[in-house]
């Protein structure tokens, strides 16, 4: 990754226009904030990082690109699990679908995809290289650089399953990664083997714990932050790519700790609020920060009156939804006729419609996104404990998640294999629209597969099969870092 001019200015640029503190705002100019200045004081440093929080769910150059939220979508739409179901519709970021895009070094939605991760790593570097000579309280200090070393780790681990090949674990895993920024150089960087950029997410992500320990997050907007919880979710995330499952198991039972799973009411509500007990990390958004057309409601929810989803609607995979027991609340998420869905003046109704998400109205995008919830981390616990012949483990993890979804289940009997597609089954049905399908895929070494699903139009999908192992599992880099950065080189055309 080269930090180029325009790079750099973008990071000035998102220190200054997310800060949320007015005395941030009054004291300097409106042109620019270097560096420097957002590490004048830790109270400055805050505001920096309050922008970092903010660059999460920002609009970017076009609709649909509206960080994390967005690369969610485009994640799950390479999967098997979202459905467009009409060919009349809307066929806005159909390219992920038909993996298009993320093999096009000219697209701009891959462009995007790439420099939010690196924005957000050069944003963190400035505060974890600057923070411990900051004048502030000490407790100040480990606070905002346990939360930068959290973003960096993240946002390199995002980078890498993308554009790296998959770990394995079974394996020296030095095939080539992406450029590991531990500092901002306007030198073109190299890529880092595949085992030396996860090295550093974990040293990265140890060091965010030991710093964070006893940080209690506080405000409206607390759940924009990155407290111990959401670093030990980073933590099992981690390990369980790596196919690390003690650790990974561990990691996901302390994230939840203290975490409590919403109830059915709540489950019901529009997955569009941090108040939500459950969600352990998410981007909140307040109303005069709307992101209009640009949002990840604008893309997902049932309401919102966009031509994309009024002409649009999401669905879910058909087979998928029959399978769901019809005393599980997760089958509510989802109408099979679309006659319950709340869908927005003039909006289409079909089969297996989408109401998980809701926007705060048809005339407004704004909700705050979800990035990381309990249910993940029990999901997570049971898949290790699974994979690591620990049975009777994993099905008390999965059992205490699914008996608050389902008031009819009881414990699973079922061991192996078959425990393992249990859980995965309820992986898939629990995060729909969540952006966890396409790296689950590649994670396993799975193909993507989509044959014998009815609501599938092979018309707009026109793709239907991905081997495991295939060239296009990696993503290319865009034409621009090509161009800019002699030292990279592009994965397999």
């Amino acid at each position: 990754m080269k930090i180029t001019k325009y790079s750099f200015l973008a990071l000035i640029v998102a220190l200054f226009l997310s800060a949320c503190e007015k005395e941030f705002l009054d004291t300097f100019p409106t042109t620019a904030v270097a560096a420097t200045d957002a590490l004048a004081s830790t109270q400055n440093a805050y505001a920096a990082l309050n922008g970092m929080h903010r660059i999460m769910y920002t609009q970017y150059d076009a609709q649909g690109q509206a960080g994390e939220g967005s690369v969610n979508i485009f994640r799950d739409l390479m999967g098997e699990d979202i459905v467009y179901p009409l060919a009349s519709g809307s066929t806005g970021l159909i390219g992920f679908m038909r993996w298009q895009t993320h093999r096009n070094v000219n697209d701009g939605f891959l462009r995007f995809v790439y420099r939010f991760y690196y924005r957000l790593i050069s944003n963190a570097n400035v505060l974890i290289n600057g923070i411990d000579a900051t004048p502030g309280p000490e407790a100040d200090r480990k606070i905002i650089k346990g939360q930068a070393l959290a973003y960096r780790a993240w946002a390199h681990f995002q980078l890498v399953q993308l554009w790296g090949k998959r770990y394995n674990a079974g394996a020296p895993n030095s095939q080539e990664g992406v450029p590991l920024l531990l500092t901002n150089t306007l030198e073109g960087q190299a890529r880092t083997s595949v085992e030396e950029v996860y090295t550093q997410i974990n040293k990265d992500l140890d060091e965010a714990i030991t710093l964070l320990a006893g940080y209690t997050r506080a405000g409206t907007a607390a759940k924009s932050n990155i407290n111990v919880n959401v670093a030990q979710g980073f933590k099992a995330r981690v390990a369980l790519t790596q196919q690390n499952w003690a650790a990974a198991a561990t990691a996901a039972a302390a994230a939840r700790q203290g975490v409590a799973l919403m109830d059915t009411t709540a489950y019901v509500a529009g997955f569009n609020s941090v108040n939500n007990p459950e969600w352990i990390w998410g981007s909140r958004q307040i109303d005069d920060h709307n992101t209009f057309f640009w949002s990840y409601f604008a893309y997902i929810s049932a309401n919102f009156n966009s031509t994309v989803l009024r002409t649009q609607p999401r669905a879910i995979n058909a087979t998928l939804w029959e399978a769901i027991p019809a005393s599980d609340v997760r089958k509510k998420m989802w109408d099979r006729t679309g006659a319950t869905v709340p869908v927005p003046p003039g909006g289409a109704r079909v089969p297996y419609q989408n109401k998980k998400f809701l926007s705060q109205s048809s005339s407004s995008s704004v909700g705050d996104v979800p990035l990381m919830r309990a249910a993940e981390m029990y999901l997570i616990e049971a898949e290790a404990k699974a994979r690591s012949g620990d049975n009777a483990g994993a099905q008390a993890a999965l059992f205490a998640l699914v008996k608050v979804r389902d008031r009819r289940a009881v414990q699973s009997t079922n061991t192996g294999q078959a425990l393992i597609d249990e859980i995965m089954f309820n992986r898939r049905i629990e995060l729909w629209g969540e952006g966890f399908r396409f790296t689950d895929l590649k994670r396993l070494n799975l193909p993507l597969n989509r044959n014998g699903i009815p609501n599938h139009l092979t018309a707009l999908v026109t793709v239907r099969d991905i081997p495991a192992g295939d060239p296009q599992w990696e993503w290319l880099f865009p034409q621009d870092e090509m161009n800019t950065n002699k030292a990279i080189v592009q994965n397999p055309l």
